[in-house]
């Protein structure tokens, strides 16, 4: 046997034995009962509640969201054909990064074929555009901006989550004529918590650091028009480089960034995950388009999808089920051991239909393990009904209390 085909042997068997191999669940959407989705499994199909998607508004399932995907496949096709250097751009991608621009308040954008690839990208691009970079990053950030600033040959300082005394050290003790850069998210999908935005951009002009923000969790959700935390907060104008995603609050796919306009001429023309990349395909961008509008122009998605968060989180304090504290709409249920975490995920779904992805290690460290529940503006209040009654009976929580 070949070395590396051992490897991935006993590697593939420790990952069992810890608890945290993944398997894939396959699930079809109903487009039109979104969150139902259909459930295959020993030959039978099954309907299920989906509580973990990402698909945070349900913009990917959405009447004018499929509309514009199908008009835009009859007049484009479905393939973008190439790079947007090779095959040309699309009325559609100039038309989808002047919104997103509009959307963020800045000069331009730039479009990239995935959230990863967008920040993988962008960080690596600018990281390595000038010598003596240093890059002051949050220690909960995305894998996808870990990556982009190790591609690069930026010196790297990872701050404390969140901690604004200890980020201030940090540029305080780095070399003042030294480039720098603050890498950042909004919301923290994992841990639902959100960062002070405003003061790391403060702190940013004090010591001469551009920032660099990750909205994807946020964009479509917070603000007057879905702009994002920035937005929220009023301090988008304050933020250098916004990153987001198509793919969670706007429901269908690809990633972007948002700067002034010679940065993201720059970025464009000097980075190999966008050079070298086929485009976004028309029938995305113009599916995309539509669900930036429409979110636009329709706060009350928001208010619901909130209203829903906060419901879900009321009603599973009063049932007792433990759960991590969420100032955002995620709403994380503490389980706290890989293999128990599959366990009560699997039961949900097989005994009650309803799917709840298990967060193992290492989207999260050992011994957090949960549950991560995305209730949204479509989620009943009997299908919370039957999420609460199942999570207690699962987690014994009934029992316990009784003892």
């Amino acid at each position: 046997m070949h070395p590396f085909h051992a490897l991935c042997d006993q590697t593939l068997a420790d990952i069992r034995v810890q608890g945290h191999y993944r398997t894939f669940t396959p699930l079809g959407r109903n487009a039109e009962r979104y969150p139902i989705y259909e459930w295959e499994h020993a030959g039978q199909k099954r309907e299920v509640v989906v509580w973990s998607a990402n698909d945070y508004l349900g913009m990917g399932a959405a009447p004018v969201t499929v509309a514009a995907a199908v008009a835009a496949a009859r007049s484009f096709g479905v393939g973008a054909g190439g790079t947007r250097n090779i095959a040309g751009t699309s009325p559609l991608h100039d038309a989808l990064e002047a919104e997103l621009a509009d959307l963020h308040g800045k000069e331009a954008a730039l479009l990239f074929t995935s959230g990863y690839v967008s920040n993988d990208a962008a960080l690596t691009t600018i990281l390595g555009s000038l010598p003596g970079w240093e890059v002051f990053s949050d220690a909960k950030n995305h894998a996808s901006m870990i990556a982009g600033m190790r591609h690069s040959p930026a010196k790297r300082h990872i701050f404390r989550h969140n901690d604004l005394d200890h980020l201030e050290a940090l540029l305080r003790a780095a070399p003042a004529a030294s480039p720098k850069l603050i890498a950042f998210e909004s919301v923290y999908s994992m841990d639902a918590d959100i960062a002070p935005i405003g003061a790391i951009a403060a702190l940013a002009r004090r010591y001469g650091a551009l920032t660099y923000l990750d909205e994807v969790h946020a964009v479509g959700l917070y603000g007057p028009q879905g702009g994002g935390v920035a937005e929220r907060d009023g301090v988008a104008a304050e933020i250098d480089i916004i990153e987001g995603t198509l793919a969670k609050g706007f429901g269908t796919h690809g990633g972007y960034i948002t700067g002034r306009a010679e940065v993201i001429d720059f970025i464009r023309s000097t980075a190999s995950g966008f050079i070298f990349t086929t485009s976004l395909p028309p029938v995305i961008a113009a599916a995309a388009l539509a669900a930036i509008r429409h979110v636009r122009a329709h706060p009350e998605l928001r208010a619901r999808l909130f209203e829903r968060a906060e419901t879900l989180k009321r009603r599973l304090d009063e049932a007792c089920i433990p759960r991590l504290p969420s100032v955002s709409h995620i709403v994380p249920v503490q389980i706290g051991e890989a293999a128990r975490c599959k366990v009560v995920s699997k039961r949900l779904l097989e005994e009650f239909g309803i799917y709840a992805t298990p967060i193992n290690y290492p989207t999260v460290p050992r011994g957090t393990e949960r549950l991560r529940l995305t209730p949204g503006p479509f989620h009943t209040d009997a299908m919370m009904d039957r999420l609460v009654a199942a999570l207690g009976q699962v987690l014994g929580v009934a029992a316990s209390r009784a003892a």
